[in-house]
Protein backbone atom coordinates (compact mmCIF):
# COMPACT_ATOMS: atom_id res chain seq x y z
CA UNK A 1 0.00 0.00 0.00
CA UNK A 2 1.39 3.40 -0.95
CA UNK A 3 1.52 6.27 1.52
CA UNK A 4 -1.22 8.05 -0.47
CA UNK A 5 -3.49 4.99 -0.32
CA UNK A 6 -2.75 4.58 3.39
CA UNK A 7 -3.71 8.18 4.17
CA UNK A 8 -7.00 7.72 2.31
CA UNK A 9 -7.96 4.74 4.47
CA UNK A 10 -6.93 5.88 7.91
CA UNK A 11 -8.37 3.81 10.72
CA UNK A 12 -11.60 5.03 12.30
CA UNK A 13 -11.61 5.90 16.00
CA UNK A 14 -14.22 3.30 17.01
CA UNK A 15 -12.34 0.43 15.38
CA UNK A 16 -9.05 1.70 16.81
CA UNK A 17 -10.35 1.93 20.38
CA UNK A 18 -11.83 -1.57 20.15
CA UNK A 19 -8.52 -3.10 19.05
CA UNK A 20 -6.50 -0.98 21.48
CA UNK A 21 -8.56 -2.25 24.41
CA UNK A 22 -7.81 -5.86 23.43
CA UNK A 23 -4.10 -5.14 23.21
CA UNK A 24 -4.04 -3.23 26.49
CA UNK A 25 -5.60 -6.22 28.26
CA UNK A 26 -2.79 -8.35 26.86
CA UNK A 27 -0.25 -5.76 28.04
CA UNK A 28 -1.59 -6.18 31.58
CA UNK A 29 -1.00 -9.93 31.29
CA UNK A 30 2.49 -9.26 29.95
CA UNK A 31 3.17 -6.93 32.87
CA UNK A 32 2.29 -9.63 35.39
CA UNK A 33 4.48 -12.15 33.57
CA UNK A 34 7.47 -9.77 33.45
CA UNK A 35 7.15 -9.18 37.20
CA UNK A 36 6.72 -12.85 38.05
CA UNK A 37 9.69 -13.96 35.92
CA UNK A 38 11.97 -11.05 36.78
CA UNK A 39 12.46 -10.16 33.13
CA UNK A 40 14.34 -7.06 32.00
CA UNK A 41 13.20 -5.33 28.82
CA UNK A 42 14.33 -2.22 26.94
CA UNK A 43 12.21 -0.72 24.18
CA UNK A 44 13.68 2.04 22.02
CA UNK A 45 11.38 4.42 20.17
CA UNK A 46 13.15 6.35 17.46
CA UNK A 47 11.97 8.17 14.36
CA UNK A 48 11.56 11.51 12.70
CA UNK A 49 10.05 14.44 14.55
CA UNK A 50 6.23 14.22 14.53
CA UNK A 51 6.40 10.50 13.69
CA UNK A 52 4.06 9.70 16.60
CA UNK A 53 6.44 8.33 19.22
CA UNK A 54 4.79 10.13 22.13
CA UNK A 55 1.26 9.06 21.23
CA UNK A 56 2.36 5.45 20.74
CA UNK A 57 4.12 5.39 24.11
CA UNK A 58 1.03 6.88 25.76
CA UNK A 59 -1.22 4.20 24.24
CA UNK A 60 1.27 1.54 25.34
CA UNK A 61 1.52 2.70 28.94
CA UNK A 62 -1.81 4.28 29.89
CA UNK A 63 -3.32 1.09 31.40
CA UNK A 64 -0.23 -0.45 33.01
CA UNK A 65 1.82 0.32 36.11
CA UNK A 66 4.51 3.04 35.82
CA UNK A 67 6.52 0.97 38.28
CA UNK A 68 6.85 -1.76 35.66
CA UNK A 69 6.70 0.29 32.45
CA UNK A 70 9.13 3.16 33.03
CA UNK A 71 9.34 5.85 30.36
CA UNK A 72 12.68 7.64 29.99
CA UNK A 73 12.86 10.87 27.96
CA UNK A 74 16.20 12.48 28.72
CA UNK A 75 16.87 16.20 28.19
CA UNK A 76 19.98 17.54 26.50
CA UNK A 77 23.10 16.38 28.37
CA UNK A 78 24.64 18.61 31.02
CA UNK A 79 28.27 19.68 30.85
CA UNK A 80 29.13 16.92 33.31
CA UNK A 81 27.30 14.30 31.24
CA UNK A 82 29.08 15.48 28.10
CA UNK A 83 32.35 14.53 29.79
CA UNK A 84 31.15 10.99 30.56
CA UNK A 85 31.18 7.93 28.34
CA UNK A 86 28.46 8.53 25.75
CA UNK A 87 26.25 5.60 26.86
CA UNK A 88 26.72 6.29 30.57
CA UNK A 89 23.68 8.48 31.17
CA UNK A 90 21.43 5.96 29.43
CA UNK A 91 22.74 2.92 31.26
CA UNK A 92 21.84 4.34 34.66
CA UNK A 93 18.19 3.97 33.61
CA UNK A 94 18.47 0.34 32.50
CA UNK A 95 15.87 -2.05 33.95
CA UNK A 96 16.14 -4.14 37.06
CA UNK A 97 14.28 -7.44 37.36
CA UNK A 98 10.59 -7.09 36.59
CA UNK A 99 10.90 -3.82 34.67
CA UNK A 100 10.28 -2.64 31.12
CA UNK A 101 12.13 0.58 30.29
CA UNK A 102 10.89 2.60 27.33
CA UNK A 103 13.31 5.14 25.87
CA UNK A 104 11.57 8.02 24.11
CA UNK A 105 14.69 8.61 22.02
CA UNK A 106 17.85 6.94 23.15
CA UNK A 107 21.57 6.65 22.54
CA UNK A 108 20.68 6.80 18.86
CA UNK A 109 20.54 10.57 19.24
CA UNK A 110 24.21 10.39 18.30
CA UNK A 111 23.32 8.87 14.93
CA UNK A 112 20.50 11.35 14.31
CA UNK A 113 20.11 14.83 15.74
CA UNK A 114 23.68 15.10 17.10
CA UNK A 115 25.19 14.10 13.77
CA UNK A 116 22.90 16.16 11.55
CA UNK A 117 23.00 19.27 13.74
CA UNK A 118 26.77 19.10 14.29
CA UNK A 119 26.61 18.41 18.04
CA UNK A 120 29.15 15.61 17.62
CA UNK A 121 32.14 15.28 15.33
CA UNK A 122 32.29 13.06 12.28
CA UNK A 123 34.76 10.82 14.13
CA UNK A 124 32.43 10.53 17.13
CA UNK A 125 29.58 9.59 14.81
CA UNK A 126 31.67 6.99 13.01
CA UNK A 127 32.91 5.54 16.30
CA UNK A 128 29.34 5.30 17.61
CA UNK A 129 28.13 3.38 14.56
CA UNK A 130 31.09 1.03 14.90
CA UNK A 131 30.76 0.36 18.63
CA UNK A 132 26.97 0.42 19.04
CA UNK A 133 26.34 -3.17 17.80
CA UNK A 134 29.03 -4.39 20.20
CA UNK A 135 27.48 -2.57 23.15
CA UNK A 136 24.03 -3.90 22.25
CA UNK A 137 25.46 -7.42 22.04
CA UNK A 138 26.75 -6.93 25.59
CA UNK A 139 23.28 -5.76 26.68
CA UNK A 140 21.50 -8.70 25.06
CA UNK A 141 24.06 -11.24 26.30
CA UNK A 142 23.47 -9.86 29.78
CA UNK A 143 19.89 -11.13 29.62
CA UNK A 144 18.05 -7.94 28.63
CA UNK A 145 15.41 -8.14 25.90
CA UNK A 146 16.18 -5.25 23.52
CA UNK A 147 13.53 -4.08 21.06
CA UNK A 148 14.28 -1.25 18.60
CA UNK A 149 11.49 0.55 16.72
CA UNK A 150 11.82 3.24 14.09
CA UNK A 151 8.64 5.18 13.32
CA UNK A 152 8.72 6.50 9.77
CA UNK A 153 6.39 9.34 8.79
CA UNK A 154 6.11 10.64 5.24
CA UNK A 155 7.18 14.12 4.18
CA UNK A 156 3.66 15.40 3.52
CA UNK A 157 2.23 13.96 6.73
CA UNK A 158 5.04 15.44 8.81
CA UNK A 159 4.30 18.85 7.33
CA UNK A 160 0.60 18.45 8.10
CA UNK A 161 1.35 17.56 11.72
CA UNK A 162 3.73 20.47 12.15
CA UNK A 163 1.12 22.85 10.74
CA UNK A 164 -1.46 21.41 13.14
CA UNK A 165 0.87 22.04 16.07
CA UNK A 166 1.38 25.64 15.00
CA UNK A 167 -2.39 26.21 14.98
CA UNK A 168 -3.26 24.31 18.18
CA UNK A 169 -2.37 26.04 21.49
CA UNK A 170 -2.54 22.66 23.22
CA UNK A 171 0.21 21.29 21.00
CA UNK A 172 2.43 24.28 20.35
CA UNK A 173 4.76 23.16 23.13
CA UNK A 174 5.59 20.13 20.97
CA UNK A 175 7.15 22.32 18.30
CA UNK A 176 10.68 23.38 19.22
CA UNK A 177 13.29 25.24 17.15
CA UNK A 178 15.04 21.88 16.77
CA UNK A 179 11.86 20.43 15.24
CA UNK A 180 11.56 23.17 12.65
CA UNK A 181 15.22 22.76 11.79
CA UNK A 182 14.73 19.01 11.35
CA UNK A 183 11.85 19.82 8.98
CA UNK A 184 14.20 21.93 6.88
CA UNK A 185 16.87 19.21 6.83
CA UNK A 186 14.62 16.35 5.74
CA UNK A 187 17.12 14.78 3.34
CA UNK A 188 20.05 15.12 5.74
CA UNK A 189 18.04 13.19 8.31
CA UNK A 190 17.14 10.61 5.67
CA UNK A 191 20.83 9.98 4.92
CA UNK A 192 21.66 9.81 8.63
CA UNK A 193 18.80 7.35 9.17
CA UNK A 194 20.03 5.07 6.41
CA UNK A 195 23.61 5.12 7.71
CA UNK A 196 22.35 4.26 11.18
CA UNK A 197 20.09 1.42 10.05
CA UNK A 198 22.80 -0.11 7.87
CA UNK A 199 25.41 -0.05 10.65
CA UNK A 200 23.25 -1.09 13.63
CA UNK A 201 20.66 -3.52 12.23
CA UNK A 202 22.18 -6.65 13.77
CA UNK A 203 20.95 -10.19 14.29
CA UNK A 204 21.00 -9.74 18.07
CA UNK A 205 19.34 -6.29 18.02
CA UNK A 206 17.41 -5.80 14.77
CA UNK A 207 15.46 -2.70 13.82
CA UNK A 208 11.77 -2.86 13.00
CA UNK A 209 10.29 -0.07 10.88
CA UNK A 210 6.75 1.17 11.53
CA UNK A 211 4.89 3.22 8.93
CA UNK A 212 3.23 5.94 10.99
CA UNK A 213 1.31 8.15 8.56
CA UNK A 214 -1.78 6.58 10.14
CA UNK A 215 -1.14 7.12 13.86
CA UNK A 216 -3.79 4.69 15.02
CA UNK A 217 -2.58 1.81 12.89
CA UNK A 218 1.01 2.56 13.91
CA UNK A 219 0.16 2.40 17.61
CA UNK A 220 -1.65 -0.90 17.24
CA UNK A 221 1.11 -2.38 15.10
CA UNK A 222 3.77 -1.32 17.61
CA UNK A 223 1.95 -2.80 20.59
CA UNK A 224 1.14 -6.00 18.70
CA UNK A 225 4.80 -6.40 17.74
CA UNK A 226 5.94 -5.87 21.33
CA UNK A 227 3.53 -8.51 22.59
CA UNK A 228 4.89 -10.96 20.03
CA UNK A 229 8.52 -10.06 20.83
CA UNK A 230 8.27 -10.89 24.55
CA UNK A 231 6.99 -14.45 25.00
CA UNK A 232 4.65 -14.51 27.99
CA UNK A 233 2.01 -16.59 29.68
CA UNK A 234 -1.00 -15.57 31.69
CA UNK A 235 -0.27 -15.81 35.38
CA UNK A 236 -3.22 -17.25 37.35
CA UNK A 237 -4.69 -15.01 40.03
CA UNK A 238 -6.55 -15.96 43.16
CA UNK A 239 -10.03 -14.41 43.13
CA UNK A 240 -10.14 -11.09 44.95
CA UNK A 241 -12.97 -10.47 47.40
CA UNK A 242 -13.34 -7.36 49.49
CA UNK A 243 -13.39 -8.10 53.23
CA UNK A 244 -16.17 -6.84 55.44
CA UNK A 245 -15.41 -3.42 56.89
CA UNK A 246 -14.58 -3.49 60.57
CA UNK A 247 -16.85 -1.37 62.78
CA UNK A 248 -14.37 -1.45 65.63
CA UNK A 249 -13.53 2.08 66.74
CA UNK A 250 -16.34 3.50 64.63
CA UNK A 251 -16.65 7.28 64.70
CA UNK A 252 -17.80 10.23 62.58
CA UNK A 253 -15.00 10.25 60.00
CA UNK A 254 -16.31 13.42 58.32
CA UNK A 255 -16.28 15.60 61.44
CA UNK A 256 -12.60 16.57 61.08
CA UNK A 257 -13.08 17.53 57.44
CA UNK A 258 -15.88 20.02 58.16
CA UNK A 259 -13.34 22.45 59.62
CA UNK A 260 -11.13 22.32 56.53
CA UNK A 261 -11.21 24.43 53.37
CA UNK A 262 -12.35 22.58 50.28
CA UNK A 263 -11.59 23.25 46.63
CA UNK A 264 -14.51 25.24 45.18
CA UNK A 265 -16.92 22.92 43.33
CA UNK A 266 -17.19 24.76 40.04
CA UNK A 267 -18.16 21.68 38.06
Amino acid sequence: MSQDDSSATKMKRKAYEKELHKLQVRLCHLQTWVKSQGLRVIILFEGRDAAGKGGTIKALTEKVSPRVFRVIALPAPSDRQKSQLFMQRYMEHFPAAGEIVIFDRSWYNRAGVEYVMGFCTADEHKRFLSLCPQVEKYIVDGGIILIKLWLEVGMDEQERRFEARIEDPLRQWKLSPMDTESYRRWYEYSRARDLMLKATNSAHAPWRIVRSDDKRRARLNCISHLLESIPYKRVPHDPVKLPKRSTKGRYDDQAGLRKMKFVPERY
